[in-house]
């Protein structure tokens, strides 16, 4: 006997199944006509018939019946292998969840690098201010702004902040006119508030031991992007995180308000996750290409503030700070 037609087999197995050649045709894509087409072939090549036709309805012979028990056990190991390999796939995944501003800012630019080096992965970033529930979502780690303090987890720093204020150096020059005092230039600025970063006005003011009655915060955003994007324009002055921006201060767009006054560098950004899901080499990997992108960017941020006349202090008052879900 020649080879068995595997398109006549399949197609008679849909028949059996299903117990009509219109379902059947439906199911795989294609005419009643042809259909029919391969189960009168497959009968020609057993040289039995498989089906009796009976109301409107296909019903198996004694051989169509043999026939369809051993189709149908091999076409399910089929169909369940297919599935097993659609799920091997999916699993070929990365996701990560990643505060807004960090994720468009800094991650955003630099993740294709990752991805040339992973074509085989499919990589996936939620950029939310939520903290990921590791028990009931699919997420592999949390790129986290933050203190560090999340019980029961992982927690892996990648780069410290660098906090200062900020402004365009036009407005900076308008300022001037009005006078050489710090003083002078805060109460005639217009403060920008990121009201989601660790480090505020309130902070950076008591820290200095600056006393600013009344102080008051024209504009106030929950996305640090935001906030920088309204200093570059020259609408005020933001208090936030020059990492975020180093590429607006080498450029010039973005200058410190006063370098006299130190940069807070404290620890903020870290990858969180369960420390099962360090077992997953993309996770390893992925990290491992993070960190390392986070140190060069930290060093070069550093160079950039140090060449603009600024020293640095480590932000000890956030310590004590409690921290809830930033949307930084």
């Amino acid at each position: 006997m020649r080879d068995i037609n595997l398109k006549a087999t399949e197609y008679f197995e849909a028949v059996a199944r299903l117990g009509t050649v219109t379902k059947a045709a439906q199911e795989l894509g294609v005419s009643p006509s042809a259909v029919s087409q391969q189960l009168g072939a497959l009968e020609a090549q057993f040289g039995v018939k498989l089906f009796r036709r009976e109301k409107r309805r296909l019903i198996l012979t004694l051989d169509g019946d043999r026939l369809f028990q051993t189709t149908t056990q091999a076409f399910g190991a089929l169909r369940n292998a297919r599935s097993a390999i659609g799920r091997q796939r999916d699993m070929r995944s990365l996701t990560i969840r990643v505060s807004p501003s960090f994720g468009v800012r800094w991650l955003g630019p630099r993740i294709a690098a990752f991805a040339k080096q992973n074509l085989d992965w499919n990589i996936r970033i939620d950029a939310t201010p939520d903290f990921s529930a590791f028990e009931t979502e699919a997420v592999d780690l949390d790129l986290r702004y933050g203190i560090g303090s999340w019980a029961g987890l992982t927690v892996e720093p990648v780069m410290n902040d660098l906090a200062l204020p900020m402004c365009s150096p036009e407005y900076l020059n308008r300022l001037d006119a009005h006078g050489d005092d710090l003083l002078a230039h805060l109460r005639a600025a217009r403060l920008i508030d990121s009201v989601k970063t660790l480090y505020r006005w309130d902070f950076w003011l008591a820290s200095n031991r600056i006393d600013l009655p009344d102080v008051a915060y024209p504009f106030r955003f929950d996305r640090s992007s935001m906030s920088i994007e309204m200093a570059r324009q020259g609408g005020g002055v933001a208090l936030d995180s020059a990492v975020l921006c180093a590429g607006e201060l080498e450029r010039g767009e973005l200058v410190p308000f006063a370098p006299a006054y130190p940069v807070i560098d404290f620890p903020a950004y870290w990858i969180v996750c369960p420390p099962r899901h360090f077992n997953r080499r993309i996770v390893n990997r992925f990290a491992q290409w993070l960190t390392g992108e986070a140190r060069d960017h930290e060093a070069r941020t550093r160079e950039i503030l140090t060449g603009l006349g600024c020293t640095f202090r480590p932000g000890e008052e956030l310590e004590m700070k409690e921290v809830h879900p930033t949307s930084l």
